[in-house]
């Protein structure tokens, strides 16, 4: 067998698929429409999968590998796509995870996204959250956002990622765009001089450690608009996971900072549509809507987290709803099933309330 990567890269994008695996012993897996399947049955030997991912590795990037036996970093082939790239080693071989980054910018209205999505991008301050599970298309939504700022307003907009997945062109604003392992160390370092690089909206790619979302929430602070993403799946399980980092002792005071500078949690995941057309995109997302208002703000501050819920599902003349006022939509319209709603939903016994009598399949 003689596989060449940007071969199998270019069958992938042509699939429409999402990723690729690859791994000693098996054939190359791709995930298309949410459905991971191999290629074809030709086992690789640990050599060939070695060889298909060195391939995509630089001098620097291979030592570092062999250090550290894990790997992130991005590939591009011009023409076709970005990817971005995992290596580590399972059962003593090398094997690789491969994430196809679309090189075209998504429309903000081709995405269907709420009205209440634009309002918070035009907002010129505070923080805006898009959260959800890994491949659940947060990227894909902040980077609507930043478009349409692109195309409608003169801003500095200064991105920290990893990797870069969309690359901008300076349209109205001008875009900085830095990658961590590349272009700066950490997320904390990248954030701690942005806020002498004079931006108007930064975008933070990971906000996992106490200093950088203590950062994001200081640059929310003092005058810019920061978008930040959290692998969370609800907005009440975001501002929580924001607080968990801190010791105790700054709990109440990163409570109160957070109830002033948060504007909206925006939660996400993609649901396999029902009856989807030959060649059409197999998924729609369904968007959990927090967007902060005074009485939000309060429960965040007094650390009553767990009624926030509660205030979601009574917000919805503001725009809000909760994941399973999102996903009953989606099941009353036909467009997706019940079963894989209740799948997706972590208070099925709301969502079967909200649909009613809609029969799940046995």
């Amino acid at each position: 067998m003689d596989l060449m990567i940007e071969d199998l890269m270019e069958q992938l994008v042509e699939a429409g698929g999402s990723d690729m695996h690859i791994q000693a012993g098996a054939p190359v897996y791709f995930r298309a429409s949410g459905k991971l399947l191999p290629i074809n049955d030709e086992i690789l030997s640990p050599q060939e999968a070695q060889k298909l991912i060195f391939s995509m590795l630089n001098n620097t990037q291979r030592k570092d590998l062999e250090q550290n036996w894990e790997l992130d970093c991005s590939y591009g082939v011009k023409g076709l796509a970005r990817f971005r790239v995992n290596v580590y080693k399972e059962r003593g071989c090398y094997a690789a995870c491969l994430r196809a980054l679309s090189s075209k910018i998504p429309k903000f209205e081709m995405l269907g996204l709420p009205d209440i999505v634009r309002e918070m991008s035009e907002r010129p301050r505070g923080m805006v959250l898009v959260t959800g599970q890994t491949g659940s298309g947060k990227t894909t939504t902040m980077a609507a956002m930043l478009d349409l700022i692109n195309h409608t307003r003169n801003e500095h907009i200064l991105t920290v990622e990893d990797p870069i997945e969309y690359v901008f062109p300076n349209v109205k604003s001008l875009f900085h765009q830095r990658q961590k392992g590349e272009d700066t160390k950490s997320f904390g370092n990248a954030l701690k001089a942005a806020l002498r690089e004079d931006p108007d909206i930064i975008l933070v790619g990971e906000m996992r450690d106490l200093e950088t979302i203590s950062l994001a929430i200081s640059a929310a602070e003092t005058g810019h608009l920061v978008f930040g993403t959290l692998h969370t799946n609800s907005a009440a399980k975001t501002v929580d996971r924001m607080l968990d980092v801190f010791p105790p002792i700054q709990q109440p005071q990163i409570r109160a900072q957070l109830s002033s500078s948060l504007l909206a949690v925006f939660s996400q995941c993609l649901a396999k549509k029902q009856n989807a057309k030959p060649g059409e995109y197999g998924r729609v997302m369904a968007q959990e809507i927090m967007i902060v208002t005074p009485a939000i703000a309060n429960l965040i501050r007094e650390g009553k987290t767990a009624m926030v819920y509660s205030a979601i599902q009574t917000g919805m003349r503001m725009g809000m709803q909760t994941m399973e006022q999102a996903l009953a939509g989606y099941v009353k319209s036909g467009a997706v099933s019940l079963e894989e709603a209740l799948g997706k939903s972590s208070n099925p016994d709301e969502l079967q309330r909200l649909v009613g009598n809609v029969p799940a399949k046995k």
